[in-house]
This record gives structure tokens, C-alpha cells and sequence, in this order.
């Protein structure tokens, strides 16, 4: 069965990561937008991080592999798990907190992986808040992009769902109170 609910979401996120491949200013990019819309619109869980963990690879692909993957995909997971708790809490103001908690997350975990993994830190209290205070230009731009494609993501469905009624929720949802 077609599910254009399912559909649109996942194009989007795909469509998202995708922005990848254009020209942009370093970490200015989707996944942490991709990862929280992910998994705030799907209400299965292995999907809410399935697609966008399929959308980053393929991107990852097109773009090249890189040393430490895997810490950028933490925080990526972690990132979805926001999303999962925002799933039921969707406000403007929720939205914004989550886009806040996830440029934070991104930033202190792969800065943490920056530090732990690679040379240019010594791996001292020191270095790492070295590798920390180093990578705030960096965070700017991340919390640029994440306020960004937040925006795209969230407010493009939100309207999407006003005007096509085969998008919203099914009228059993039932939202948990706050």
C-alpha cells in the first residue's frame, strides 16, 4: 500500500542530505536537521533511523569516506533519539530546543572523537577543551545550518500537511499530553 505520508518524509530527507553536495561553508550542512526530522516523523522506530542514516551513506558515498565515520553517526543516532522524544512534543518552541540540544550534541561528539582519536590534541584535560575552544568558529556554522534546514524540514512538512490532507497524521494519533 502507498503510503504518501511515508513518501514525502523520506524524500525530503533525502533531498536534504543531498544539499550536501552543494557548495557550502564548512559544517554547514543538513545532518543533524535530516537526523531530528527523521526521527520526529516516523512513527516506527526503525525507520526514524533507517532513512536517515541511508540518506547520509549515500551522501557519504558521493561526497567520500573519512577517517572516524562513526563518531559523526553517533552523534547522528543521537541526534535521531532527540527526534523520537520530539515525535509527540512538536511546538515551534520544542523544535527550537531540539535544533539547540542537537548542535550541541553533534559538537560534543565529534569533537570529543577529534580530540580522542587524532594527533593534533594532547589527550589531557587541556587538550581537549584546546580542541573544543579550537572548534567554536566550526559551531557556528553548524548551528546555522541546523536552524536552516530545521526550518526547511519542519515548517516545509508543516505546510505540506495543511495543504494535502493525505499527509497528516492518522486520526488515532493521539498525542501525549506535554
Amino acid at each position: 500500500m502507498f503510503r504518501p505520508r511515508l513518501a514525502v518524509v523520506a524524500s525530503m530527507i533525502l533531498a536534504a542530505a543531498l544539499t550536501r553536495l552543494l557548495p557550502h561553508p564548512p559544517d554547514m550542512t543538513s545532518i543533524a536537521a535530516v537526523a531530528l526530522f527523521g526521527g520526529a516523523y516516523f512513527s516506527d522506530k526503525r525507520m526514524a533511523f533507517l532513512v536517515p542514516f541511508a540518506a547520509l551513506f549515500m551522501s557519504d558515498l558521493l561526497l567520500g569516506f573519512y577517517a572516524h565515520m562513526e563518531v559523526v553517526y553517533g552523534s547522528f543516532a543521537l541526534i535521531t533519539c532527540i527526534g523520537l522524544w520530539l515525535q509527540a512534543r512538536r511546538t515551534p518552541v520544542r523544535i527550537a530546543a531540539a535544533t539547540l540540544a542537537g548542535s550541541a550534541v553533534f559538537f560534543l561528539v565529534t569533537n570529543f572523537g577529534v580530540w580522542a582519536f587524532g594527533s593534533l590534541y594532547p589527550k589531557t584535560m587541556d587538550g581537549l577543551v584546546a580542541c573544543y575552544i579550537a572548534a567554536i568558529p566550526f559551531f557556528a556554522n553548524t548551528l546555522q545550518g541546523d536552524v536552516l534546514y530545521t526550518f526547511a524540514l519542519f515548517g516545509g512538512f508543516a505546510l505540506l500537511e495543511r495543504q494535502f490532507a493525505a499527509l497528516r497524521e492518522a486520526a488515532a494519533f493521539s498525542p501525549r499530553p506535554a
